[in-house]
């Protein structure tokens, strides 16, 4: 990793960001030879990933052909427009973020039993309010889909939170983005408060 103080290397950090994501983009190798990215609905439970899709489709397909796989969820914290430092230009323009890069095998979930256990879960990680019941083994909706599993191999995750900055740096732009309050600004300089530098 070039920049070194963005990495995050405590599994617990990467475990957080994984469970605290909805949406990840999954890479699958398609029969081109080209990567195909796709966008899904995701839970990080029991240690795998899961999400689950139509029977048939391209990725799928790829999955079945190839079962390396790669997964990034990606979190974008408050982005430093020019309005911060106008005199330093356009060059010093910034996006502050947290993203996680899973490398690992996928798998079709195919025992009834274990597809509504990992449907159930998946809905309870989107279902924000409330304690929706779990999913039957035995309804119909669990024969009609794939589900997939992604065992992780290796995993990174990075966060640019401005540790290669001083303190008094990190302060002034949190304050800054207190007072834009822009949506995400306020949870952006709290994380600014709790960062300590980094050497790059």
């Amino acid at each position: 990793m070039r920049r070194e103080y963005c990495q995050e290397t405590d599994p617990a950090v990467m475990e957080a960001l994984l469970r605290h994501g909805t949406i990840g983009r999954l890479g699958t190798m398609g029969r081109d030879g080209y990567p195909y990215i796709t966008p899904v609905n995701y839970v990080f439970w029991n240690g795998h990933i899961y999400f689950h899709s139509a029977p048939q489709g391209e990725k799928i397909e790829n999955i079945r052909r190839d079962n390396r796989v790669c997964f990034e969820v990606d979190f974008p914290l408050a982005y430093v427009d020019l309005a911060y430092r106008p005199q330093d230009g356009p060059c010093r323009l910034h996006q502050l973020y947290r993203c996680v890069i899973v490398r690992g095998r996928a798998r079709f979930v195919e025992e009834a039993a274990e597809k509504a256990a990992a449907l159930s879960a998946l809905v309870a990680a989107h279902e924000k309010e409330g304690s929706p019941p779990p999913v039957a083994p035995d309804f119909a909706g669990v024969t009609a889909c794939a589900v997939i599993e992604i065992t992780p191999e290796r995993i990174s995750a990075k966060s640019d939170l401005w540790q290669n900055k001083s303190l008094e740096e990190r302060k002034a732009l949190a304050s800054y983005l207190l007072q834009r309050n822009r949506p995400g600004d306020e949870e952006t300089a709290q994380a600014l408060s709790r960062t300590e530098r980094t050497s790059p």
